[in-house]
């Protein structure tokens, strides 16, 4: 049996590398067989560079950059021989930088990936491709824009604080970001637009740290930050506040799209890159999957993807998650066969399901990888 083993990082715990590793190995435990093919994925979010740098080679530069409180953390970026530089904006401003007492998006910055992305551009690339996820930030991107010569001004001519709720007081961009041509592309892995109740503060405000009065503060920030963006950016398309992809990492596919760049799938990104389609025509069974299967996987990630392309070609698709809140019909209807999740197969969560997730995700994924074998394997 051909079987492709292609899932998502399981967030918090474990890379998708490790991921695909353990199925494997637990479904080789009952049959040694099968012809299993590992395609660990990724949509923009933490393990973007990896996974790409595993498919494409290239030359891997470490660079120093800032975490989302101004903070030394390391970054990288993958340049590979076309001129392309792929870097990852979790690096820099990730949630995972950060302990839980210590999230609050009005005050953290993305000044670190402007640092990661003004490297690329010194390294000579022509093509820099940011992957946006797992972000700590809701400055829509001004951190970033500073960082590259592009400096929030309030009505005084002051520097704006980091962070974003210092935003609502923009008055204008001093100077223009130094990118020397370069050809600028946001790897989402959402398509939520900057603004409004599907935006950036609304949607993803409260998991960063936002309570319900920091959303309304950090959803005008933005708004007025899309304003003066689209008056002192040369370039910046109108209606900036509501174009698909803005809303990605708290605004950054915003900022990115201002600096005449423009969104493009995560998942299409590196389906492309690892050959994926390719993979997904020799299956005879598709397993995908991530640390949350919620509504928001059928937005772009990466189950939403793999599993559409297994259902187009009709072969069925088993998704692997740490928790399952999506319901069944809405899954099917995306594609998915099956589903099932570590914190019922630790016993559910009234019975320490959730803990035993987080702490032993390898173990449970070589046991459902072991029960998948049993189910499907000839």
């Amino acid at each position: 049996m051909r079987v492709l083993l292609c899932p998502d990082k399981f967030a918090g715990t474990l890379p998708a590398q490790e991921v695909a590793a353990a199925v494997a190995e637990g479904w080789r435990t009952v049959s040694g067989t099968d012809d299993l093919l590992l395609r660990p994925l990724a949509d923009g979010g933490p393990g973007f560079v990896a996974v790409l740098a595993e498919a494409l080679g290239g030359r891997r530069l470490p660079v120093p950059t800032l975490d989302p409180l101004g903070r030394p953390a390391a970054g990288e970026i993958l340049l590979t021989d076309d001129g392309t530089a792929y870097l990852e904006s979790a690096q820099a401003c990730g949630l995972h930088l950060l302990t839980a007492a210590e999230r609050d998006p009005k005050a953290t910055t993305s000044y670190g990936l402007g640092l990661l992305v003004a490297a690329a551009v010194e390294a000579g690339a022509r093509r820099v491709v940011v992957g946006l996820g797992g972000s700590a930030t809701n400055d829509g991107g001004a951190g970033m824009l500073t960082a590259l010569g592009g400096t929030p001004l309030d009505e005084a001519g002051r520097a704006l604080p980091y962070g974003g709720a210092a935003l609502v007081a923009t008055a204008t961009l001093d100077g223009v970001p130094r990118l020397r041509g370069v050809d600028l592309v946001a790897a989402t892995d959402v398509d939520n637009p900057l603004l409004g109740l599907h935006g950036a503060s609304n949607v993803y405000g409260p998991q960063k740290g936002a309570d319900r009065a920091d959303v309304l503060l950090l959803d005008a920030a933005l708004e007025r930050w899309a304003a003066v963006l689209e008056k002192d950016l040369p370039g910046c398309p109108p209606g900036l506040g509501a174009l698909p992809g803005g809303g990605a990492a708290g605004g950054l596919g915003a900022a990115i799209l201002a600096l005449g760049g423009r969104c493009e799938s995560g998942i299409g990104l590196v389906a492309r890159a690892i050959g994926l389609d390719a993979a997904l025509d020799r299956a005879d069974l598709v397993i995908t999957g991530e640390g949350s299967f919620d509504h928001q996987s059928l937005r772009g990630k990466v189950v939403a993807g793999v599993a559409g392309a297994a259902r187009d070609r009709g072969v069925p698709c088993v998704v692997l998650a740490g928790r399952l809140s999506t319901g069944r019909r809405e899954a099917a209807a995306a594609g998915v066969t099956e589903a099932y999740s570590l914190v019922e197969h630790f016993g559910g969560e009234e019975r320490g399901g959730v803990e035993a997730a987080m702490a032993r995700p390898a173990e449970g994924l070589r046991a459902l990888g072991a029960r998948l074998a049993r189910q499907w394997s000839r």
